[in-house]
């Protein structure tokens, strides 16, 4: 069987707000700290921010004692605050946070930031008071951001409300950031600009009390300035929504990319204690996130870096690399993880190749990847004239430039410069995607900063490793978006009728399963539940010899384990004694034992299983894998949450480890592809209609054998 870890218990987003309330949130003209003080590192880097960073509205503090804080007049109350202001960014003790929220509606101000800790995340008497909160703002039309965040920064509008130092330089850019997390989001912003990228929005979301990740991530979907949306997750709160924004932002043409935590058991439970939150299933996540078309990432460095690479190429032609490079260590670091990526290095064409030989010398040897040699010192022009001969290749789809510009400042910076400037013009000039990757993963240090700002010097990826993995990610993407698997399948109508309502918390045997598995669309082998000997030697002959014997006991997850399964049967005299064993064996084993199936024995083929469970956060999920009595040991299946369409079944059977087995594998027919994929649909469509009710369904073995595809066993569980 399959089984997912258990789910998130608090509700999180209950008073939602409007798309236009969240605007309202990121776009403030005028901001009050309330709770400001001399005292609070908090309050002094918010202040710091907001006056450093270039925020053209007026900024007011707001202290109990009326004191000058950070070198300004403060306001004693709320009420004595000028009218108009449009955002408080609130750092009170959590005991005051009701008195605040009632004193911010008096002066009409709806929108906040609550810094403050102590809420959900400590438990059930914080949550009772975060519960208290959000039910005020909602009834007094508030939109809420925390508690327990640092807030955000709005770089495209120099909005700047966030708790902890922005360092210099805070640079503007097409990357939207939504982080679970406080302290991580200063790391990742530092990071970005240390990589020259900027960003439109970083947001800390703190507990989602109200506002939360799917309010963000659709802010920057509709977001202009927004290229690309980067998410550090913890737990996914409003699943449904999720998928939905994340569609949006497919269809905008927005690549979404997420590290999502909690994929170990400890750091699940570290998550559930930081959050108060429930991860999920991380096989689960994996299968949501590839199925709508998220990018899944598994660093901070590669979060970004994948982000800044979609930013600036958008969705790639495809997947055949040529690599120029001045190195032939890097041409083998490069080799070894285009493999790992599933990135393709054709070789060049020959046309290609004579091109090249009349450019590199000759102790060079052509082939992709390419190693120019270290000649470059020689040959100031050689990357860029090998450049211009692989765009030409029309085998190649985007082209991996090995090189980054000058790191120190010279006395003459004019040399560094008209070399950088060359590399960048003839990027401009290819007709092809360029992607630059430096050989380490080092800061883009000031002059080179000043390089791209004067001369338009494209992004550059730090580090091989890291820059082959933004690669694989954004041509799986830009795949992704192009490929009809990326359409999502329609859910069922409604509900599907029974003729009996099954009992909760009960399971359907095998016989009780397959019949109705049969009446609905299901190829099922014919079978015949039997109560005594004498009937299972009558069943065997009207099924026609050689048959299989089974237990019949719902409470048996695994007959073959006990005896229960008795195959080949040729004679009567046969099936009398396995009647007889099988249900000894069960017996034996305390098992409810019913009888025994009476089965047709069919021939060798590939045993699959096809399951369906609930799981606790994304509903029904198929798994559909390798199946019969190897299911536990070989662990090969694939995951897809429902609906699903025949084109996604069709992509998770080919991308199985075995599936080479489909090819005809030891005498085997080739298995049609296309009648399996019918019958998995078929199950998993008739899970998605029984709706609310399912708690798992599993079809194991289902055999195919050719064109023929029967489903031998089977169990269904209700809620």
């Amino acid at each position: 069987m399959i089984e997912f870890r258990a789910a998130s218990s608090i509700p999180r987003g209950a008073g939602r707000p409007t798309p236009e309330q969240v605007r309202a949130l990121f776009n403030p003209r005028s901001i009050a700290l309330i709770g400001a003080t001399d005292k609070s590192y908090w309050s002094e880097s918010i202040h710091a921010n907001l006056t450093n960073h270039g925020f053209e509205g007026p900024v007011y503090l707001v202290n109990p004692r009326g004191a000058v804080v950070h070198g300004e007049q403060s306001y004693a109350t709320i009420a004595d605050l000028p009218d108009g202001v449009e955002l408080a960014f609130v750092m009170v003790p959590t005991t005051a946070i009701l008195d605040v929220l009632r004193s911010l509606a008096g002066k009409g101000i709806d929108s906040a930031v609550i810094l403050t800790a102590g809420f959900g995340e400590l438990g059930a008497e914080g949550a009772e008071l975060e519960r208290q909160v959000v039910e005020f703002a909602t009834r007094r039309g508030m939109t809420l951001l925390g508690p327990n965040g640092n807030g955000y920064i709005n770089a495209a509008r120099n909005t700047t409300p966030y708790g902890l130092v922005i360092n210099p330089p805070l640079l503007r850019g097409p990357v939207g950031v939504v982080l679970q997390s406080g302290a991580l989001a200063s790391s990742v912003l530092d990071f970005a600009q240390a990589r020259n990228i900027g960003v439109s929005l970083l947001v800390s979301m703190g507990n989602e009390a109200m506002v939360t990740l799917t309010d963000a991530m659709r802010y920057l979907v509709q977001d202009p300035g927004t290229k690309v949306i980067t998410l550090f997750v913890e737990s996914v709160r409003q699943p449904e929504e999720f998928l939905a924004v994340a569609e949006e932002a497919l269809a905008a043409g927005k690549p979404v990319v997420a590290l999502k935590v909690g994929r170990s058991k400890k750091g699940s439970a570290v998550a559930k204690a930081h959050t108060g939150s429930l991860v999920g299933d991380d096989r689960v996540i994996d299968a949501v996130f590839a199925q709508h078309g998220v990018i899944r990432v598994d660093s901070l460095e590669d979060l970004i870096m994948t982000a800044g690479l979609l930013a600036e190429t958008g969705p790639l032609p495809g997947n055949r690399i040529g690599f120029v490079t001045p190195s032939g260590g890097a041409c083998e670091i490069i080799a070894d993880r285009a493999e790992d990526e599933g990135l393709e290095i054709p070789d060049f064409a020959p046309a290609t190749v004579e091109g090249l030989k009349q450019v590199v010398p000759d102790f060079a040897t052509v082939h992709n990847p390419l190693d120019v040699t270290g000649y470059i010192m020689v040959n100031s022009m050689l990357l860029r004239q090998a450049l211009a001969v692989v765009d030409r290749d029309p085998e190649i789809d985007v082209i991996v430039l090995a090189t980054e510009p000058a790191r120190d400042k010279p006395a003459d910076p004019s040399l560094p410069l008209e070399y950088a400037r060359g590399i960048a013009d003839a990027v401009r000039a290819c007709t092809k995607p360029v992607v630059i990757a430096g050989n380490m993963l080092v800061d883009i240090t000031a002059f080179g900063r000043e390089i791209s700002a004067e001369i338009g010097y494209p992004g550059v990826l730090g580090g091989l490793h890291h820059a082959m993995t933004a690669l694989g990610r954004a041509v799986w993407w830009s795949e992704f978006r192009r490929s009809p698997v990326s359409r999502r399948a329609q859910p069922p109508a409604g509900e599907f009728p029974l003729a009996h309502e099954p009992v909760p918390g009960t399971t359907w045997t095998e016989h009780e399963a397959a019949e109705f598995l049969a009446a609905n669309g299901v190829p099922v082998v014919p079978q015949e539940l039997v109560a005594s000997r004498e009937a299972a030697v009558s069943a065997a002959e009207r099924l026609g010899f050689p048959v299989v014997v089974k237990l019949a006991a719902a409470d048996v997850a695994h007959k073959s384990d006990i005896g229960g399964v008795r195959l080949g049967l040729a004679s009567s005299d046969q099936v009398a004694h396995a009647y007889d064993a099988v249900t000894a064996a069960g017996e034996q084993a305390g098992a409810s034992v019913l009888g025994a199936v009476i089965q047709p024995m069919r021939e060798s083929g590939i045993e699959l299983i096809v399951g369906v469970v609930r799981d606790p956060v994304w509903g029904l999920v198929l798994a559909v894998g390798l199946g019969g009595i190897w299911v536990e040991i070989m662990r090969d299946t694939a995951l897809r949450v429902l609906p699903v369409a025949h084109g996604q079944v069709l992509d998770a059977l080919r991308g199985l480890r075995g599936a080479a087995l489909f090819n005809g594998a030891r005498g085997n027919p080739k298995a049609d592809l296309g009648v399996v994929a019918d019958a998995v649909v078929a199950v998993a469509g008739l899970a998605g209609r029984l709706g609310e009710r399912l708690e798992s369904l599993e079809v194991n073995p289902l055999l195919v054998r050719g064109d023929t595809v029967e489903a031998l066993d089977a169990l269904i569980t209700w809620r």
